[in-house]
């Protein structure tokens, strides 16, 4: 083993969970008790859900059956979002690597959302796998395109997910030539003409002085990026505001303005009218987890739920056009489409999500709410 990660094998086999579990399994081997049981997942936060396809790889060829909401669906407080059915000590000591499977990754989507929702359609760019341990870059990626990420930076999602990586150039290129006029030259020579000429514009001097070095002495400059906006001492408004002026002023209003650097929903929704992308690091990548539960609800098919959690299995039904939930037991009806459904049945996988329709629908889900004018609800 070069790197401290735990393999797949030993995930599938339970080595990931936490002791109390191997105790619990021990106790009602013991005694004898296995009783069927319907467990749900749920939380009392809104989120977008993300990860199904890793809990139903884990689940595989037990006799469970798993139901859940699609993925890239935005949830409600309390709502069901995995239903498992079936003996508890066929899963009992998978409950951990369940929840981990989904309570990152979809922080990671609700973070890249409300990202996206505040930016007003500007470009939100996911460049904060630096801030988590590169086994699960793939996994950060693929959450943040998802939850409405326009690009991601790390290039395992080139191979992992099938999409094209982006950046732009780090202050370490333009030290290691001592001068910013020969390092933005020299990207332009080498690098493939079809990456768009994004120059960085904060080593050396003000934001200001070095977009104007930018376009009066390099051939081809698509934009210009501004990476320090959480250090600076000044307004950061002033110094994008100074940044566009002397662009325009100088015939360039095709040069566009990439912001990143520890970024907030505040600075964004801030900045939105003059810039044209925001990359946005730690607060994606490094969402706090959502903290998902999963809770037995019925045993042998009798309603049963802790203190705090409503007893039978569930359904969720979407009234799409007014964006509001109703919850229902399973087999009852109510207004709205059904959102839950069956994607195994006895270990046997019988659907998974597609990352691009998930992002799709997390897409159609923002085009709602900016519809109904209710966005402030979901950027708090």
């Amino acid at each position: 083993m070069r790197f401290l990660i735990v393999n797949e094998e030993d995930i599938r086999a339970g080595l990931t969970t936490d002791k109390y579990f191997l105790w619990t399994e021990q106790v009602l081997k013991s005694k004898g008790v296995n009783p069927r049981v319907v467990a749900e997942v749920t939380t009392s936060s809104w989120g977008i859900f993300v990860g199904i396809n890793d809990v139903l790889k884990l689940l595989e060829g037990k006799p469970v059956d798993v139901y859940a909401m699609p993925e890239g669906c935005l949830f409600f407080p309390h709502e069901p979002v995995v239903t498992i059915v079936g003996r508890y000590l066929d899963f009992a000591r998978f409950e951990t690597a369940i929840l981990g499977f989904i309570c990152h990754p979809s922080a990671v989507a609700t973070q890249a959302f409300k990202f996206k929702l505040a930016s007003g359609g500007k470009r939100i760019l996911s460049f904060g796998t630096r801030r988590m341990h590169p086994a699960i870059s793939a996994v950060i990626e693929r959450s943040a395109y998802i939850g409405g990420c326009d690009g991601v930076s790390n290039v395992s999602a080139e191979k992992y997910l099938g999409i094209e990586s982006v950046g732009t150039m780090p202050h370490a290129l333009i030290i290691c030539f001592g001068d910013q006029v020969k390092a933005w030259r020299a990207y332009n020579e080498v690098v493939d003409e079809r990456v768009p000429r994004i120059m960085l514009i904060d080593t050396y001097y003000d934001e200001k002085t070095e977009a104007i070095l930018a376009i009066e002495n390099v051939e081809r400059v698509d934009g210009v990026r501004l990476d320090t906006p959480s250090s600076r001492r000044g307004n950061m408004r002033k110094i994008v505001e100074e940044v566009r002026w002397e662009l325009d002023i100088r015939g360039r209003r095709d040069v566009k303005i990439v912001v990143s650097g520890g970024l907030s929903l505040k600075d964004v929704m801030e900045l939105r009218d003059l810039v044209d992308a925001f990359g946005v690091g730690t607060a994606i990548a490094g969402a706090k987890p959502i903290d998902f539960a999963l809770d037995i609800v019925e045993r042998e098919g009798n309603f049963v739920a802790k203190r705090g959690k409503r007893g039978g299995m569930k359904q969720v039904y979407r009234v799409w056009e007014e964006f509001r939930d109703n919850v229902t037991l399973f087999n009852e009806k109510a207004e709205g489409e059904p959102l839950i459904q069956k994607v195994m049945e006895n270990g046997k996988i019988l659907k998974t999500f597609d990352m691009k329709e998930a992002r799709d629908l997390v897409l159609r889900q923002m085009e709602i709410i900016r519809s109904l004018g209710i966005e402030e609800r979901f950027l708090k």
